[in-house]
């Protein structure tokens, strides 16, 4: 099995054996994936066996069959790091002022868009 699905599939496997539907009612991991017992599972583990379904799936699809599957790093997810931010450029929270526009300003300062839509100066 290629390495872009072991990590998802072992954090799946440490879920269902962690859950109440092996370790109180008895019944089997593969029993606990099928639709009666799936609903009884926690949001986690319904979360991974997406997230898995997706991986397997993103294998044999021709767009990422050159570029393959992107990395899972449900590690970091456990251990309660935040992922890295998902555009080019340092963020607002990293330094430089920050201040809200009125749409006179010069044009030397730079205006950027922030995340909840209002405008802002960045000098």
């Amino acid at each position: 099995m290629p390495s872009s699905c072991k990590d998802i599939r072992a954090a799946l496997a440490d879920c269902l054996q962690s859950s109440e539907c092996v370790l109180i009612q008895r019944n089997q991991p593969s029993d606990c994936l099928r639709p009666p017992l799936l609903d009884t599972l926690p949001t986690r583990c319904q979360q991974l066996k997406r997230g898995y379904g997706e991986c397997k799936r993103g294998m044999i699809d021709m767009r990422k069959r050159f570029r393959g599957n992107q990395p899972i790093a449900v590690s970091k997810e456990l251990e309660g790091e935040k992922p890295g931010q998902l555009y080019a450029g340092a963020g607002f929270s990293r330094g430089g002022e920050v201040k809200a526009t009125s749409g006179n300003e010069d044009e030397k300062a730079e205006t950027v868009v922030g995340v909840d839509g209002e405008r802002r100066i960045v000098r």
